[in-house]
């Protein structure tokens, strides 16, 4: 994909500029239509030097910038001037790099450049709704009002984040520790009566000759078993990362019994919550609908709001061809349907990203109990084999030394 830098006028007449990857010019001019905007010109740039300056996001830069984003709120409506709140709010980083990233943020804006153009081309550092929401503010005049939501929203998005990463850890961990405990049995334990058992010269149990050929395999052919699930797993990944095998992908995963049911639920939470902060911030709704779509990781979620999006233009609502797609929860249509009926969307999206959100964790928490128990369950049932195997064992020597 390239990178254009677009300049479009919007229905007012005023002049907007920005950036966004596509794959030709056409599709490029396209996709600034699906945006409201009548588009003036498309320009490619670099893709390298646009790669170059990609700024690595991880968890923690994440949620500083939704705090630095909260502080510089609470700056503006306190009367302090753009520069000089940027300014404060880099003073009070300690992270080195998000403050590189403020700081690049506050030189772009003292050098005259918009907020909302500066986050624009701040390498990917902001996600596409910051950027959204400051010209939205910058617009109404209401900037700090903006930067609240979005801190707000970007905030909860983290959170929520947070708690599924923080939920498995415990199981990822148990599963490895039952994985090394497994593998010292039968690399270590297990190798250790094989000499008795071959003096011994009597037929061995099934059950024990099974574990000694596995014990056999992973001695002679662990590693090279290794590297082929390596090779298969990175074979696997750029195979992937094919558009058309990522969607098929991605439709299969919402299928799936009990997760599929999840990741529904998160990713139209987080499609709900990036919505209703834009529609809150001003921005017009066929605009917020396609910044929205990049919320989404599940491409096959995502190709259905580019259809309804093209739908919108044409006059239609929205509840009504989101549930034609079958792909969101019926909750997300009957809380569309209220917020369309009372002309209050943008509060209807929040609280249904509250309500889902919740599920989510709820859901997330049920399935980890289930995993714990049946994890160690599994552990133990693995290891009282192999204990069993070599005792049954030795035991038939027994009966046979004192035998007639």
């Amino acid at each position: 994909m390239a990178i254009y830098r677009y300049r479009a006028a919007t229905a007012s007449g005023q002049l907007r500029t920005g950036v966004l990857e596509s794959n030709s010019r056409a599709d490029a001019l396209d996709r600034i239509k699906r945006l409201g905007l009548m588009p003036i010109e498309a320009v490619e740039t670099a893709a390298k030097s646009a790669a170059e300056g990609k700024v690595k996001t991880n968890s923690a830069v994440r949620q500083g910038i939704a705090n630095a984003l909260g502080e510089l709120a609470v700056l503006l409506n306190a009367g302090l001037s753009l520069d000089r709140a940027l300014a404060v709010c880099v003073e009070n980083i300690q992270k080195p790099a998000l403050k590189a990233v403020f700081e690049k943020l506050r030189d772009r804006v003292r050098h005259g450049m918009s907020l909302s153009r500066a986050m624009t081309e701040s390498g990917g550092a902001f996600p596409p709704m910051a950027a959204a929401m400051a010209e939205a503010g910058e617009a109404s005049g209401k900037l700090d009002e903006s930067m609240s939501r979005l801190a707000e929203a970007l905030d909860r998005a983290e959170a929520l984040r947070q708690t599924i990463v923080s939920s498995l850890v415990y199981p990822a961990m148990l599963l490895c520790v039952a994985t090394g405990v497994i593998l010292v049995m039968l690399l270590w334990v297990v190798p250790q009566f094989e000499g008795l058992f071959t003096d011994a010269g009597a037929k061995l149990p099934m059950q024990t000759q099974i574990i000694m050929g596995a014990s056999h395999a992973l001695k002679s052919y662990g590693l090279l078993g290794l590297l082929v699930a390596v090779v298969g797993v990175i074979m696997l990944m750029r195979w992937m990362r094919k558009p058309n095998v990522r969607r098929a992908f991605d439709r299969k995963l919402l299928e799936a019994p009990v997760l599929g049911a999840i990741v529904r639920n998160a990713e139209t939470a987080s499609f709900a919550r990036t919505l209703g902060s834009l529609l809150d911030g001003g921005v017009a709704l066929p605009a917020a609908l396609s910044i929205s779509r990049k919320s989404l990781s599940n491409t096959h979620m995502a190709a259905a709001i580019d259809s309804v999006s093209s739908g919108l233009k044409q006059g239609g609502g929205l509840s009504g061809p989101l549930a034609a797609t079958k792909l969101f929860p019926p909750m997300a249509m009957s809380f569309l349907r209220t917020g369309e009926e009372t002309a209050q969307l943008g509060l209807m999206l929040t609280r249904l990203a509250d309500v889902l959100d919740r599920d989510v964790r709820n859901a997330i928490q049920r399935l980890i109990s289930f995993m714990t128990p049946a994890v160690t369950v599994l552990m133990g049932g693995i290891v009282a084999t192999v204990i069993a195997s070599i005792m049954s064992a030795i035991l038939g020597f027994n009966d046979l030394a004192l035998g007639p």
